[in-house]
């Protein structure tokens, strides 16, 4: 039975990280020049998956990710796969939001964004982009893909899809690091169920 294998890997870090601001698909932030050296140093030093093909959010900050995990590899974005939609809270902090009381009713979960997406629709969407993701490697008869994607992202996906399960909280990952996943194709088209069965 054929299986694929995909590795998720979180972009390296922007200002806006480091800022703690929330910044989602509505700014298309380059890495910082700290952000570019963490991922340099991780290329050297960290044994990343040999893959057929390069798939990425089309945000600038994942595909320049790519560009330096996988430099010599063409970047297939993947639309479905860009970041959150956070409306109204877009570019501003925790800190600068504890006024608003709309963020404490959207961190709890009972609303979307205001102007942006709801988890719902943004789960929906991932899932629809994991989806591309794999037709596109059954149909070009590849074996293994890496995925450059968001931090929060890649936690939403896999709280929604994966086993083991987890709450999406506990799908963290750092700046270049991932998870790697097996793909059943006929079990997946089925249930939309990945297994993880390595971190990077």
């Amino acid at each position: 039975m054929r299986t694929l294998k995909i590795h998720l890997i979180r972009h390296g870090a922007t200002d806006a990280n480091t800022k703690g601001q929330y910044i989602g698909c509505k700014t298309d932030m380059p890495l910082s020049p700290e952000g570019l050296n963490e991922l340099r140093a991780l290329k050297d030093n960290v044994d990343y998956p040999e893959i057929d093909r390069l798939y990425s959010s089309p945000m600038l900050r994942a595909k320049q990710s790519g560009a330096v995990l996988y430099p010599n590899m063409p970047i297939y974005p993947v639309d479905n796969l860009k970041e959150y939609d956070f409306g109204d809270f877009e570019g501003k902090t925790a800190e600068e939001l504890d006024i608003d009381p709309r963020f404490a009713e959207w961190v709890a979960g009972k609303i979307p964004a205001p102007n942006g997406e709801s988890n719902a629709e943004f789960i929906k969407r991932l899932c629809v982009g994991l989806y591309e993701v794999v037709n596109d490697m059954l149909e070009n008869n590849l074996e293994s893909g890496a995925v450059i994607m968001h931090g929060g992202a890649m936690m939403m996906l896999l709280g929604a899809c994966a086993v083991p399960q987890h709450k999406p909280v506990e799908w963290t990952a750092d700046s270049g690091q991932g998870y790697s996943l097996l793909v059943t194709p006929s079990l997946y088209h089925k249930s939309g169920i990945v297994e993880v069965y390595d971190i990077i």
